[in-house]
């Protein structure tokens, strides 16, 4: 399984949530690829955020070697799932999502089974306690992730 995070610069949200998977899938024995994009270009090929790197460092989710890409065409038919952010990016991914791919985009949140906040907030104008709020989102919908792919008996590495 091949999962796409996306939020709008891919150097906050989007990025948090792919660090976040990444440990937490493999501490799951899940054998699942991740990665993270951007709908903009603006920040392509730079770190994430310094403040989302030290808050997920500082919680155990490695994300210094991040570095910031767009959404390609390619990433339609190389991922199972792309889920998004937030509603705004969610229409920037269907603009350009070919028909046969048009289930496998959802929003994160509400894909994983959590209904409130329908949107991972963009901490990036906000505060440290915007950000430790979206990396705490990022966590729940991602052990809500795990379970809910753990109870449709996807392949583990540990079996």
């Amino acid at each position: 399984m091949k999962i796409l995070f996306v939020c709008m610069g891919n150097i906050c949200r989007s990025p948090t949530v792919e660090a976040v998977a990444r440990v937490e899938f493999a501490r799951a024995g899940l054998d699942i690829e991740v990665d993270s994009a951007g709908t903009e270009n603006y920040h392509i090929g730079r770190q994430a955020d310094p403040r989302a790197i030290a808050l997920a460092e500082a919680n155990g989710y490695p994300m210094s070697a991040h570095r910031a890409r767009q959404v390609c065409s390619d990433d339609f038919s190389r991922f199972d799932q792309l889920l998004v952010m937030d509603n705004t990016n969610l229409r920037a991914v269907l603009a350009k999502t070919p028909e046969s791919a048009r289930d496998r985009v959802a929003l994160f949140l509400p894909f994983v089974g959590i209904s409130e906040p329908v949107e991972l907030p963009d901490p990036y104008y906000g505060s440290a306690g915007d950000f430790q709020h979206a990396l705490d989102l990022a966590r729940d919908g991602i052990m809500a992730l795990v379970g809910r792919i753990g109870a449709q008996g996807h392949p583990r590495t540990d079996r």
